[in-house]
C-alpha cells in the first residue's frame, strides 16, 4: 500500500503487527495479547489522524495512486458494461469513458474521466485530462441516453479539462461551454459524483445534474491548489494554505449548498475498502434515481434550472 506522509505512523505501526504476526507463525510463540495491544493502538490512532485531516491532506487521497477510478467502479458494481467511443467529429479521447450499464435491471449511461495506473496509461488517459472530443463525446452519450429514456451517471474525477494549444484549437472552452449549456436541459435524470479530483471547468463540464455527491475524501473547485497558490502567492509550495481558502472539501461544499451529500469513505479512503465504497455509491444512486423517476420531465428540468440558478449568494452591506 503507497503510503502519504502524514499516514507513516499508521504504516509503521502496520508493519510492526505484520512482523508480530509472522514472528508467532514460524517461531510459535504466543504474541497475541502484544498483537491484540498493536492493534487496539492501530484503530485509535487511524481514527485520530482520519478524522482530523486537513484540506491538503484530504486533497492528497484524492490524489492517491490506488484510489478507485471510474472504470473500477463500473467493473465492480455494474454489469453488461459495453464501452462506446468517439465524439463523431475528430476522435475518441480516452480520458473520458463511457456506455451502456445494467443497475440491478436498470439500463443506464455511465461515463466519467479515466486516470491510468502507470506511466504508459496516463500517458494513453493523458492524466485525466479530457480534450474537446471527450466532452464532446459525453455529450453524445447525454443526448443517446434522452433519446431512448435511461438515466446518467457520472464520474468526476480530473485536475482540470488539457490546457494545451491543440485542444484550445479544437475549441475546448466552447466544448465545455456547450455541455454546460446542453445538460441543463437533458431530460433524463442524472447524478454525478465527485469520487476523486474534481477540478476546475473540467469538471464542471461534465458536472451539470440532478443530484451531485462528493467522496469524503474528494475535493470539488475552480481550480487546483497549486493553481490558485501560483496565482495568489507566486509559489506553488503554498498549496496547503490554498487549499484551506478554497474552501475545496465535501463538507464545505454541502456547508454552502453546492452539492447534495457527503458520501463517507471507509476509514483511509476509497482505496483501503474500495468494495464498502462500491456498497455506498450503489446505494446512493439506487436512491437517488427513485427519487428523480417520481418527477416528470418538466418538472425536473424545472429543479435541475432551479438548483443551479440559486447557487451563491449576494450580501449587500
Amino acid at each position: 500500500m503507497n503510503g502519504l506522509d502524514f499516514e507513516k505512523p499508521i504504516i509503521e505501526l502496520e508493519n510492526k503487527i505484520h512482523e508480530l504476526r509472522n514472528f508467532t507463525s514460524h517461531k510459535k510463540i504466543d504474541l497475541s495479547s502484544e498483537v491484540k495491544r498493536l492493534e487496539d493502538k492501530l484503530g485509535q490512532l487511524k481514527k485520530d489522524i482520519y478524522t482530523n485531516l486537513t484540506a491538503w491532506q484530504r486533497v492528497q487521497i484524492a490524489r492517491h495512486p490506488s484510489r478507485p477510478y471510474t472504470l473500477d467502479y463500473i467493473s465492480m458494481f455494474l454489469t453488461d458494461f459495453t464501452e462506446l467511443h468517439g465524439d463523431r467529429s475528430f476522435g475518441d479521447d480516452k480520458a473520458i469513458v463511457g456506455g451502456l450499464a445494467m443497475l440491478e435491471g436498470q439500463k443506464i449511461m455511465v461515463f466519467g474521466h479515466q486516470k491510468g495506473r502507470d506511466t504508459k496509461e496516463n500517458l494513453i488517459r493523458n492524466f485525466g485530462c479530457a480534450h474537446p472530443e471527450g466532452y464532446r463525446k459525453a455529450l453524445r452519450l447525454m443526448q443517446m441516453a434522452e433519446k431512448f429514456n435511461l438515466p446518467i451517471v457520472i464520474f468526476i474525477d480530473t485536475p482540470g479539462a488539457y490546457p494545451g494549444i491543440g485542444a484550445e484549437e479544437r475549441g475546448q472552452a466552447q466544448s465545455i461551454a456547450l455541455n454546460l449549456r446542453e445538460m441543463v436541459s437533458i431530460a433524463s435524470p442524472i447524478i454525478a459524483i465527485v469520487i476523486g479530483e474534481g477540478g476546475s471547468g473540467g469538471a464542471l463540464g461534465i458536472g451539470i445534474a440532478d443530484r451531485i455527491c462528493v467522496l469524503e475524501n474528494s475535493y470539488y473547485s475552480v481550480i487546483s491548489p497549486e493553481g490558485c497558490a501560483a496565482i495568489l502567492w507566486k509559489s506553488g509550495s503554498k498549496a496547503p494554505q490554498a487549499a484551506e481558502v478554497l474552501k475545496l472539501t465535501a463538507s464545505d461544499l454541502l456547508k454552502f449548498g453546492i452539492i447534495d451529500e457527503v458520501l463517507p469513505e471507509p476509514l483511509g479512503g476509497a482505496h483501503r475498502e474500495p468494495e464498502k465504497m462500491c456498497e455506498t455509491l450503489k446505494a446512493v444512486i439506487q436512491k437517488y434515481l427513485k427519487e428523480l423517476f417520481l418527477l416528470s420531465k418538466p418538472d425536473l428540468l424545472k429543479a435541475r434550472y432551479k438548483k443551479f440558478r440559486t447557487i451563491g449568494k449576494f450580501v449587500n452591506d
